[in-house]
C-alpha cells in the first residue's frame, strides 16, 4: 500500500483513526506511564480515600499546576484506602497489561504460524497430531484454564505471558493452516517446485507470506483479549502480585469500597481498560472488514 493510499485509508476512516490513536496512547503509557507518574505507583501519599477534584476546580487546578503554583501534584482522579495516587497508578499500569498483552501475543503468533505451516503444507501424522491437540486444548474453557496454569506456574508477569502464549497459540495455528491449505494447490506453488526449490524454501518463502494476513489482523484483536484477561485474572487474584499497578488489581481493590460510595477507585482502571480493549477491537475490526473487501 503506498503512501498516499494510507493517508486516503486514514482520511477516510475515523473510527480506525480513533483506535489507532487509544492504541498509540497505550503504547505509549506503557514505555513511559512509570515515568511520568506524578507520584510513585507503589507508594502511599498522606492523603487516603481522597476523591478526584470536582469538574468545576479542574480548570483552576489545570492553570495552577501549570503556573506551578500548587504546591503539591493534585490527585487527579483521588486516592486509594492505602493512600495510593490513582491517576499514577492507571497509567502506569500499561507497562504491565500492554506489554504482558503484546508479549504474549507475538510468542503466540510466531508459535502458531510456523506450527500452521508446518500442519497444512507438509501434511504429515505429526502435523495431524499438532492439529489435534489443538483442538482439545481450544475446547477447554479458556479464563478457566487461565486461571489453573497461572495458579500452577506462578503469579507473576512471565508466568502470565507464557500461560497466554500458550493459550493464544491454537489461534493463530488453525488460522495459518487453513491460509496454507488453501494455498498448496496454487500455481505459483508448481511453479517453484518445477525450478527446483526445495520444499522448506516454498513453504517459508512463497506460502507463508501469502497465508499471514488474517494472523496479522487477528494480532490487533488477541493484544485486547490479553489485556483483558490479564486484568481478569489479577481481579481473581490469580495474576500479578499487588502493589505491581495493574488495571484488575486495582479494579478488585477498590469494589468494596462502592457500596461506601468510593467510585474511583475501581471506576477509573476500569475505563482505562475498557478503552484500550475497545481501541485494539477497532483496529481489527476495520482491517478485517478491509481484508474481506
Amino acid at each position: 500500500m503506498t503512501r498516499r493510499r494510507i493517508a486516503r485509508f486514514l482520511r477516510h476512516n475515523v473510527l480506525f483513526d480513533v483506535g489507532l490513536v487509544i492504541v498509540a496512547t497505550s503504547l505509549l503509557l506503557a514505555l513511559v506511564g512509570p515515568v511520568i507518574a506524578p507520584y510513585d505507583p507503589q507508594l502511599p501519599t498522606p492523603e487516603v480515600s481522597a476523591p478526584p477534584p470536582s469538574l468545576a476546580s479542574v480548570p483552576g487546578l489545570i492553570v495552577e499546576t501549570i503556573l506551578g503554583r500548587h504546591p503539591h501534584p493534585v490527585h487527579w482522579f483521588g486516592t486509594e484506602l492505602t493512600g495510593l495516587d490513582i491517576f499514577s497508578r492507571v497509567i502506569a499500569a500499561p507497562r504491565v497489561d500492554v506489554v504482558v498483552g503484546l508479549a504474549a501475543t507475538a510468542i503466540s503468533f510466531v508459535a502458531g504460524t510456523l506450527l500452521g505451516l508446518l500442519a497444512g503444507f507438509f501434511r504429515t501424522r505429526s502435523a495431524e497430531t499438532i492439529i489435534r491437540v489443538s483442538d482439545t486444548f481450544q475446547s477447554f474453557p479458556i479464563f478457566i484454564l487461565a486461571m489453573i496454569l497461572v495458579v500452577l506456574t506462578g503469579r507473576n508477569v512471565i508466568d502470565v505471558i507464557i500461560t497466554l502464549a500458550a493459550l493464544y497459540t491454537p489461534i493463530y495455528l488453525q488460522l495459518t493452516c487453513s491460509q496454507v491449505v488453501s494455498q498448496v494447490g496454487r500455481t505459483y506453488v508448481e511453479a517453484a517446485r518445477a525450478v527446483g526449490n526445495r520444499e522448506i524454501v516454498i513453504a517459508l518463502k512463497h506460502v507463508l507470506p501469502n497465508s499471514l494476513t488474517p494472523a496479522l489482523i487477528q494480532a490487533s484483536v488477541t493484544i485486547g483479549w490479553a489485556i483483558l484477561f490479564t486484568a481478569g485474572l489479577t481481579f481473581l487474584g490469580a495474576g500479578v502480585r499487588p502493589p505491581t499497578p495493574e488495571w484488575g488489581g486495582m479494579i478488585a481493590s477498590g469494589a468494596n469500597l462502592l457500596i461506601l460510595g468510593e467510585w474511583w477507585p475501581s471506576v477509573f482502571p476500569g475505563l482505562a481498560i475498557s478503552i484500550t480493549v475497545v481501541g485494539y477491537a477497532i483496529i481489527g475490526n476495520v482491517l478485517e472488514a478491509r481484508y474481506r473487501q
